[in-house]
Parts: C-alpha cells; structure tokens; sequence
C-alpha cells in the first residue's frame, strides 16, 4: 500500500513539473490530467475512496473538459496543435505516466488491497454534502460564479475580431 502512495505521488510531481514545463496548451492540459489521476490514486491509497471518486469526476472529468474547450476556443497553436501529436515525443511521456498509474492499480488488485481501500470510511458521501452545503456554502458559490466568469472571459478573449468593422470610418 506505501509503495502505491509513494510511486502515485512521484507520476503526480512529474505530471505536474510536465504542466509546467510544457510550451504547448493541449499538452499541459493532458499532463494535467495525469496528474489529477494520480492524486486520485493517492486518495485511493490513503483511504479515502470518495475523495478519489470525487477528484477523477469532478477535476479529471468535468473541469478538465472545460479546460479542452477553452484551449479549442481560443485555438493557441493553430493546425499545428493537431499535426505535433504524430510525433512520439509528446506523447510518449503522458502515456509512460499513465502505464505506471495502471500498474499500481492492477498491483492493488491483483493484492488484494483494493478492499480494504474500499471499505475506508474516512470520507463519506454524506459528510462531503454536509460540509459543502452546511458551512461553506457561501465558498462553494464563489467558486461556482469564479469559474462562469472565467469561462466567459475565455470566450470573449478567444472571440475573433470582425475584419469588416476594423476598416477606417466605421466604428
């Protein structure tokens, strides 16, 4: 069970230093994925099976999907975003990060550990519903109407101006 945290800790670190690091957007953002994955599998080691469940729908699945519509609104890189995937070198250390997480959840499986992970109760459905919507709810809103007027302002930042309006004499 440690050498599942410790070696899903390190493919989070090296995820995250690839998001960093990264010059492209859609390839940060798939590295981003690798590394909210892997702190999923970290909630997973510790224990908690809903925070894990939570971290791969909510951040892995929901919030990242609105990260890959951003990048394709504002289409940073043109046509050669889409070319520069053939080439094996940027996609080979996503995958390679991947294949490690794969192996420390078949090696849980294959153990046997995966049930007493299962069975944690540090983290209940009930429990996260209580404290979002009991004390910080006001916070969970915020966020909310932070990430609407992020997406906004994406949209409009990303907007295209219109040719025909930019000729002298017209406004």
């Amino acid at each position: 069970m440690e050498l599942a945290f410790y070696l899903s800790a390190l493919v989070a670190v090296l995820a995250t230093v690839g998001v960093i690091t990264g010059t492209n957007a859609v390839h940060a953002v798939v590295y981003l994925i690798v590394s909210l994955i892997a702190v999923a599998l970290v909630f997973f080691a510790l224990g908690a099976p809903f925070a894990g469940a939570l971290e791969i729908i909510v951040y892995a699945g929901a919030i990242m999907v609105l990260f890959v519509f951003v990048v394709m609104m504002l289409n940073l890189g043109g046509d050669d975003q889409t070319r520069s995937w053939r080439h094996p070198r940027h996609w080979v250390g996503p995958a390679a990060l991947a294949l490690v997480l794969l192996v420390v959840l078949m090696s849980l499986l294959l153990e046997g550990d995966l049930q007493r992970v299962i069975t944690g109760d540090l983290l209940t459905a009930r429990s996260v519903g209580l404290t979002l919507f009991g004390p910080w709810l006001m916070v969970v809103e915020l966020a909310a109407l932070l990430l609407l007027a992020a997406l906004v302002t994406a949209s409009h930042v990303g907007r295209r101006s219109n040719p025909l309006r930019n000729r002298k004499g017209q406004p």
